[in-house]
């Protein structure tokens, strides 16, 4: 007689179907937030297919930095230097797209010249010990001056070229999905609560979308198949956990730390890419304006894994967007964030936190008074909207984030944990 064994889900199968649950949950919770927002206040501009679209251009450059500390931090490095590295990805887009006529080799410019960004953090931060936060600012400060340089020393008798900048350049296809994207559109000019604000969303995703874009959004996915499903990407992480431990288990610390800053440095230079080719017109020298920085938040708001870093990205990316459109919607979006802090409040409270509901209370009430006070808000503080945001987000997460234990720790082949 034969017997079947049913395996039972273990417990990290029952975790991981549980955070999914709990992402699914919060992002529905999310879009019925903003569109009940949108109702109240007759902002259908906060949802609109051309706002989504403006966030995704936004999101992108803003995710790849992102990413790319992401990888550098898991395996124990901090990068700082990531908005020196998409600065030199901004001039390698322009400089190969140019010279080949091709965006895709644009693009793969800006991830060389991005990885030699990460490749000067990697030779002092891994090799020589250099503490991790002054190489980062070395390469910044690198980045922006050799982009300038290279600027005036190449773009200046090219055809749409001057000492600061190179415009015309041949941008990565648009493609637009027939017949979904035409029903996307339709059922978000309804206007209708959450379905118009979901249908908004996928119009925005199949209505002239960039295919470069979409191969960030598949970059996010590579990797987190890449660090939390295969052997390599459990040997890189265990070298920001506890380096000591991989090297007595025969993993070569030094190499993974490397590979781990040199992608870093060439996601951080597509990141930069993305910016010259798709995001703007063309280049221009320090374009960048803090969105290595801002996806170094990203990250950290995201707790080190990527559908964290998506959702920080999207936010940061969404919010930045508004700051393009009417001052009428970053006047809703008081009463968006007020709102979803004191929900957060009610939460902290069942859940007894007292300190972390007044925290989130005081904001959340001010907020709230400022919407009901005024009928909008100046044009100056519009274009502080996403760094506002980077800082509050960050304050608000700081208790339950958990970096890897050896993140910008220095490391020595053979010394003591």
């Amino acid at each position: 007689m034969t017997t079947t064994t049913i395996n039972a889900p273990g417990p990290v199968s029952r975790v991981r179907n549980a955070a999914r649950a709990n992402w699914l949950f919060i992002s529905l919770g999310a879009i019925a937030l903003v569109s009940l927002v949108r109702i109240v206040t007759d902002t259908n501009d906060l949802t609109s297919p051309g706002t989504i679209r403006a966030a995704i251009i936004a999101t992108c450059p803003i995710l790849m930095a992102g990413l790319g500390g992401l990888w550098a931090e898991r395996a124990g490095v901090v990068n700082i230097g990531l908005e020196g590295q998409m600065i030199l990805g901004t001039w390698g887009a322009a400089y190969f797209t140019y010279h080949s006529g091709s965006p895709w080799i644009g693009v793969l410019g800006a991830a060389l010249l991005g990885m030699v960004g990460g490749l000067l953090h990697a030779v002092a931060t891994v090799t020589f010990g250099v503490d991790h936060i002054v190489s980062g600012v070395a390469v910044n400060l690198i980045g922006a001056g050799v982009t300038t340089y290279l600027a005036e020393a190449t773009f200046t008798d090219l055809e749409g070229g001057g000492p600061r900048q190179l415009i015309g350049l041949k941008a990565p296809t648009d493609v637009t999905i027939p017949g979904v994207s035409d029903a996307a559109l339709n059922l978000a000019d309804k206007h209708w609560f959450f379905i118009s604000d979901v249908a908004s969303f996928v119009a925005a995703m199949t209505t002239r979308i960039s295919l470069l874009s979409l191969a960030i959004f598949a970059l996010v996915l590579l990797s987190g198949l890449l660090l939390w499903r295969t052997t390599f990407g459990l040997r890189l992480r265990s070298c920001g956990e506890n380096p000591q431990a991989a090297e007595t288990l025969g993993v070569n610390v030094y190499r993974y730390k490397y590979v781990a800053v040199l992608v870093s440095g060439a996601l951080a230079g597509i990141g930069g890419g993305f910016l010259a080719l798709v995001a703007s017109s063309g280049f221009s020298t320090n374009q960048t304006n803090g969105r290595g920085y801002i996806g170094l938040a990203a990250m950290i708001f995201g707790n080190w894994r990527p559908g964290g870093l998506l959702a920080g990205a999207l936010t940061f990316g969404y919010t930045d967007s508004l700051r393009l459109r009417d001052t009428h919607a970053v006047h809703s979006l008081l009463l968006l964030v007020a709102v979803a802090l004191l929900v957060l409040v009610v939460v902290r409270l069942v859940r007894r936190q007292v300190a972390g509901a007044i925290a989130m209370a005081v904001p959340g009430v001010a907020l709230l008074v400022w919407f009901l006070a005024t009928d909008s808000v100046p044009r100056d503080f519009t274009s502080m909207t996403p760094y506002v945001t980077t800082l509050f987000v960050l304050a608000l997460g700081t208790q339950r984030l958990r970096m890897p234990a050896a993140d910008g720790k220095p490391y020595r082949k053979g010394s003591a944990g």
